[in-house]
């Protein structure tokens, strides 16, 4: 079964919750989404609040997608640029999916509906996402048709003797 995309939904206490556990769960899971393992929602409420405030202040968007059951099953963030020059691509971060609902499809599903809505995007270009190499995530973007177009060797740090690259990928969208 699909999941169903909205773009820019209400913020509820219903979606922050959902929201909040997904993070958790996709982390907890070993997802590479900010924070390693373990965690809890308490850790991660600091960082969907300032999610939040930059939606409030239109520095950001969101894309949720709900499973059959009406749960938070996957998000990705937007954020756009401030630099005048850098205008013409924004940022996705923070895709997620719902770990009892890997190997579905819904990642396709969840890139393909995000390129669609940064379509809708006044003088959006392409799309710019980064991901924690070691983890094959690159091959993942890759099938979605992003390009790799950047790495730093060892630039993120999940603990003390574990660096990762931080790889840059591309989707152009004209």
């Amino acid at each position: 079964m699909a999941l169903t995309f909205t773009l820019d939904p209400a913020i509820t206490p219903a979606l922050r919750d959902g929201i909040l556990d997904l993070w958790a769960d996709v982390t907890n899971a070993g997802g590479a989404v900010g924070f390693v393992a373990p965690v809890t929602r308490e850790d991660i409420r600091p960082d969907l609040v300032n999610h939040f405030v930059a939606m409030a202040e239109g520095r950001h968007r969101l894309l949720v997608g709900h499973d059959e059951a009406g749960e938070v099953a996957a998000t990705a963030f937007f954020s756009f640029n401030k630099h005048r020059l850098r205008r013409h691509w924004l940022w996705l971060y923070t895709v997620m999916v719902h770990p009892r609902h890997q190997g579905k499809g819904y990642g396709r599903e969840l890139m393909a509906a995000a390129a669609d809505a940064a379509r809708t995007f006044d003088g959006i270009d392409a799309i710019r996402l980064g991901c924690r190499g070691g983890l094959g995530l690159e091959h993942f973007y890759a099938s979605c048709g992003y390009k790799e177009v950047g790495r730093v060797p060892g630039a993120i740090r999940v603990s003390a003797g574990d660096h990762r690259d931080d790889v840059t990928m591309l989707l152009p969208l004209v």
